[in-house]
């Protein structure tokens, strides 16, 4: 991946209404976005991310800030001109075309000359291994087969950045894994920048480089998906990107080592505590698939009791309550396990490497 900018947005604030009571679409977002990166904005509905991706796009004019596409500044140019293409939801084929025809519509409005379509349509049918459908129209395909004719008629022009909104929305799941396997490996062999719109975080790490986590038209985190997942920086992020659970408590040291007391009970759990937080206000937070259950004989563990069991096929979830009745949800493996039930006494480990503190 070059690391040098393709996108930069520079403190882009959208507002939709003058009136100060309406928070902004998007408030003062700032996002360097690299050459040949697959970047996902993520976050839940109304959160802002269409409206970024439709302000790179060009089809929303920015109240204040900078967009630079490839260190040219766009923000007066139409979306014609930005060097961009963009895959929709819907996928909009000619429904009249064939596959080929559809691939070649865009290089015939771009001008390319005649006799370099061909090569192109091949070119791209090739990427998107539709070569043998190349005749067949839209209402031959399934989901997953118009959605590479989408993406290799978005491509056709050689944009220098490929926007996706949310494109997987409408395949069920499992042709939805498949075709995120064909997006990144598209990505690879085509070379450039996708920028890619989605409210699901399994999609989002399974497929990106680098992740911008967004809420109430804000960035919360931008980093690798390992980043995310491992080491959120905001509570919002961690309870977003996969399930955690959260402890109130107290911080304080034995020498150097914290250790952070909750208030469920009275145990010491040592953890690490990053730079710049405020130990006198922490709260623990931690994955159910850190934990370790052990039997409830030793110190520096929590205590719980299972009030539910749920088996998911290569783990079961345990619902647990704690000595002051709040819940936290555990993870453990199927494999070598044996099987606990409703009502059983357990002893919860944390490691100091499976303990997040964060500003309570």
């Amino acid at each position: 991946m070059d690391h040098s900018s393709s996108v930069e947005v520079r403190s882009v604030s959208k507002r939709y209404t003058d009136d100060p009571k309406v928070a902004p679409a998007l408030n003062n977002v700032s996002v360097n976005i690299a050459h040949n990166e697959f970047f996902t904005l993520l976050g839940p509905s109304g959160c802002g991310k269409t409206t970024l991706l439709r302000s790179i796009a060009g089809f929303e004019n920015v109240t204040s800030g900078d967009i630079h596409i490839g260190g040219q500044r766009v923000n007066d140019l139409p979306p014609y001109r930005r060097r961009i293409n963009t895959v929709f939801q819907s996928y909009a084929l000619f429904p009249h075309m064939t596959v080929a025809e559809n691939i070649a519509f865009g290089l015939e409005m771009q001008g390319l000359e005649r006799k370099a379509i061909p090569a192109r349509v091949s070119e791209m049918l090739a990427l998107v291994q539709m070569e043998h459908l190349a005749r067949r129209k839209p209402a031959e395909l399934s989901g997953g087969q118009q959605q590479r004719v989408a993406l290799a008629r978005a491509l056709a022009p050689k944009p220098a950045v490929l926007l996706l909104d949310e494109p997987l929305s409408a395949l069920d799941l499992k042709l939805r894994k498949e075709m995120q396997v064909e997006l990144k490996r598209v990505q690879e062999e085509a070379g450039i920048t996708f920028i890619f719109v989605t409210h699901d975080q399994e999609e989002a790490l399974t497929l990106s480089d680098r992740i911008a986590v967004m809420s109430s038209g804000n960035i919360m985190q931008v980093g690798t998906p390992n980043e995310i997942y491992e080491r959120p920086r905001h509570q919002f992020v961690a309870q977003f990107i996969g399930d955690i659970n959260f402890l109130p408590g107290q911080l304080r040291r034995d020498g150097e080592q914290p250790l952070f007391r909750p208030s469920a009970m009275p145990v010491d759990i040592p953890c690490n505590l990053p730079g710049g937080l405020d130990p006198n206000r922490v709260q623990l937070a931690f994955r159910p698939e850190r934990s370790k259950l052990v039997e409830p004989s030793q110190p520096h563990h929590l205590r719980a009791v299972i009030e539910t069991v749920m088996y998911v096929g290569t783990a079961t979830l345990y619902r647990c309550r704690l000595p002051d009745a709040s819940h936290i949800t555990l993870r453990e493996s199927n494999e070598g396990g044996r099987a606990r039930d409703v009502g059983e006494a357990l002893a919860v480990h944390l490691s100091p490497q499976a303990c997040l503190l964060m500003e309570a």
